[in-house]
């Protein structure tokens, strides 16, 4: 069974500070979620530290990582 995560990011867009439910069989995947304020396309990428932490980075469509 996965557990979700709760997990409170920053859209790279509008700057609001949103919740969102991360999934711990996500580690290692990039994908995309819509901006529950403004409606844009946020890229997460998913990953885990040493401490088995889940780690999220958002990215807009143009920035690079």
């Amino acid at each position: 069974m996965n557990q979700l995560t709760e997990k409170l990011i920053e859209c790279p867009y509008c700057s609001e500070t949103i919740n969102v439910l991360i999934d711990s069989s996500d580690i290692e995947q990039q994908y995309i979620e819509d901006c529950q304020v403004c409606c844009k396309p946020i890229n997460f990428v998913v990953s885990e530290n040493a401490d088995g932490e889940l780690i999220v980075n958002v990215y807009s469509e143009d920035d690079t990582y």
